[in-house]
């Protein structure tokens, strides 16, 4: 009897899907959305986890698709679905909230919280951004993720340089403002094994413009 139903439901094929930790709430729908006309045949498995993960368990085959930071030392493919800017977080109590941009000076003389090497494109993009304006502040603390960032920031009331879509995760003990002028931005791709031989994921790759709409370059 169990081989008889085996035979006709058979087991639907499997899709997994990573996504930055954070990332979810925007990116899942869109994902879907894509998948729309082979969700009845297939199973998606959906995985949160930092960026530089992310990229390991694509390279290992552990996942087919993730939403990620373009990370170097993988041979990946990506193609960029966003650019979202850098904003700053600081404790909902600082004296810098009742700014309603922060000048990068404003860090002189503050903690000063930003990626760490793990975090390395975050690192590479906020030591350019600080070097652009004129500044040269070292790094008080390196995190390796975003929940790291909150916690110092909250800890030590320092400053962090951090994506935008830290807005969708702070508590109501660290808020954010923008930067003053043109904020540096950081990249969000979808990156899959170039091994991966996938008929979903070929079918994903095909309708990237779905994803992110006509207008903006991938």
């Amino acid at each position: 009897m169990e081989a008889a139903r085996r035979a006709a439901q058979p087991a639907r094929k499997t899709f997994a899907i990573g996504f930055q930790t954070g990332h979810e709430m925007n990116w899942l729908p869109r994902a879907m959305h894509v998948l729309r006309d082979e969700l009845k045949n297939i199973e998606v498995t959906v995985t949160s986890d930092y960026s530089p993960d992310l990229a390991q368990a694509l390279a290992r085959g552990r996942l087919d698709l993730a939403f990620l930071r373009v990370e170097p030392g993988y041979d990946l493919g990506y193609h960029v679905v966003d650019r979202e800017p850098l904003v700053v977080l600081m404790p909902s109590d600082h004296r810098l909230t009742a700014n309603q941009a922060i000048h990068p000076r404003e860090f002189v003389g503050e903690i000063f919280i930003g990626g760490s090497n793990k975090a390395t494109v975050l690192r590479a993009v906020t030591e350019d951004y600080l070097r652009r304006s004129g500044l040269e502040i070292k790094l008080d603390h390196g995190v390796d993720n975003m929940a790291m960032a909150i916690s110092l920031v909250a800890s030590t009331r320092g400053l962090a340089l951090m994506p935008a879509y830290a807005k969708n995760l702070l508590p109501w003990s660290v808020v954010s403002r923008p930067l003053e002028g043109e904020a540096p931005t950081i990249e969000l791709a979808v990156g899959y094994s170039k091994a991966n031989s996938s008929p979903i994921l070929k079918l994903f790759l095909s309708r990237l413009e779905e994803l992110v709409g006509p207008n903006q370059k991938h």
